[in-house]
């Protein structure tokens, strides 16, 4: 098999939704009349936002300009877990579709709803994303995000099937068999973390197959922190385009912005259906556009499960739309301001893993977590006290029963759990 001359090109002007070709104040126009909705929305469906507006001394009638958006309080992570698990949502169980969920902070996950129309919305906004990327009508899709309660996987899926594209439904892991369906299936495209299709691709060397000679053209990429440099490596080696998917549970899931292919500069934000801030982590006042600080994000179309200044902790700045003028995009994720890892696309915090510990009387809750890079793939290392009164063999399988858990409770693999001594 030798690769196709690229057929990837950026949309026409034709392709793009209608609000793709809005100008800046056409999209601020329709960013003030839904956020109205939005705010109001929550204020009358959502008791914590109910009480949080009241504390603020903030009503819905006092929103008449976007800027007033810093009237509003923050959302943060401790509102999900204090109101876990339906008391965010804004409609009747009976008008929740689907429920999604992500780890938490203390055992407990985010958990998100949606209605059959944020369902469609997402689906929308995912299939724009593809298309942005140069994905287009008729092309085989290889979705590798993991399927579940992980947004990734259903949300691609609908957005490939929304753009009318063919979507193979791989999941993630069992990467020699993911391998055999890039060459038998000839996919021309993928979605992955960027350190899974790395490790996708040694794997191909390792069969004696050069990555390059695959059907594949471009990947769209997401659920983890990823440089410019990994990008150029991930070209290189597949001889493919890679581009930037951004989104989070919280606000929506993969498809809250998308790089675009002509320019490659950072995911453009779907700012039709998202307010996006950035704020001074210390002070939480709001930055002008160009400054780095926390980014945050009011939703604008969400049924469900509105959110109203989520505090998403990743650190990034706002710059002026290039190939979508009139939507503003995000500089590439350059870390965050809280003590959250990402491990293989899912969201791990050290309270996770204390918890957990306290849970099992052989372990001494003074550990390490080290986090390496084994090939290509994050790997996670707990290093642990070995309690002092037990003998090593009890602390080597109070270590095993730490690892079974790990993997049940926060939905990840942890590399080995070692003695301190």
């Amino acid at each position: 098999m030798t690769a196709p001359a690229s057929a990837l090109r950026p949309p026409t002007t034709d392709e793009l939704d209608p609000e793709e070709r809005m100008s800046r104040a056409e999209i601020e126009r329709l960013q003030l009349e839904r956020l109205r909705w939005t705010v109001q929305h929550a204020y009358r469906n959502v008791p914590l936002y109910t009480r949080k507006f009241d504390e603020a001394g903030v009503h819905p009638d006092d929103i008449r300009t976007l800027d007033d958006v810093h009237r509003l309080p923050f959302t943060t992570k401790d509102d999900l877990r204090e109101t876990y698990p339906f008391g965010m949502f804004a409609v009747p169980m009976a008008d929740v579709a689907r429920i999604h969920a992500s780890s938490g902070t203390t055992g407990r996950p985010t958990v998100v709803g949606y209605t059959r129309g944020d369902l469609d919305r997402w689906g929308t906004l995912v299939a724009r994303s593809l298309r942005a990327s140069g994905i287009r009508r008729g092309m085989k899709v290889h979705n590798a995000y993991g399927y579940g309660l992980f947004t990734g996987g259903l949300g691609a899926h609908a957005g490939i099937e929304a753009l009318g594209a063919t979507v193979i439904p791989m999941s993630g892991g069992q990467t020699a068999r993911q391998v055999q369906l890039i060459r038998d299936f000839e996919p021309d495209a993928i979605l992955c973390t960027p350190s899974y299709l790395l490790t996708i691709a040694d794997a191909m060397a390792a069969q004696g197959i050069d990555p390059r000679s695959t059907s594949l053209q471009v990947a769209v990429l997401g659920a983890e922190p990823w440089t410019n440099e990994m990008r150029h490596e991930l070209e290189q080696r597949l001889g493919i385009d890679a581009l930037d998917i951004f989104g989070l549970s919280e606000v929506m899931g993969p498809g809250v912005g998308n790089e675009c292919l002509e320019t490659k500069d950072g995911p453009h934000l779907w700012e039709d259906h998202f307010l996006p801030e950035v704020i001074d982590g210390d002070t939480l006042q709001a930055l002008p556009d160009g400054e780095r600080g926390e980014l945050v994000f009011t939703s604008l179309t969400k049924e469900a499960f509105p959110v109203i200044r989520y505090r998403t902790r990743d650190i990034t700045r706002l710059l002026p739309g290039t190939a979508r003028p009139g939507m503003r995009r995000m500089e590439k994720v350059t870390g965050r301001n809280d003590d959250m890892i990402i491990l293989r696309g899912v969201n791990l915090f050290p309270t996770q893993i204390e918890e957990l510990v306290l849970g099992i009387e052989q372990l001494t809750p003074h550990f390490i977590l080290e986090l390496t890079k084994e090939g290509r793939m994050d790997a996670l290392t707990v290093r642990i006290e070995r309690h002092p009164d037990l003998s090593v063999e009890t602390c080597e399988a109070a270590a095993q029963v730490l690892v079974q858990r790990i993997k049940v409770f926060i939905g990840s693999s942890v590399a080995r759990v070692y003695d301190l001594r």
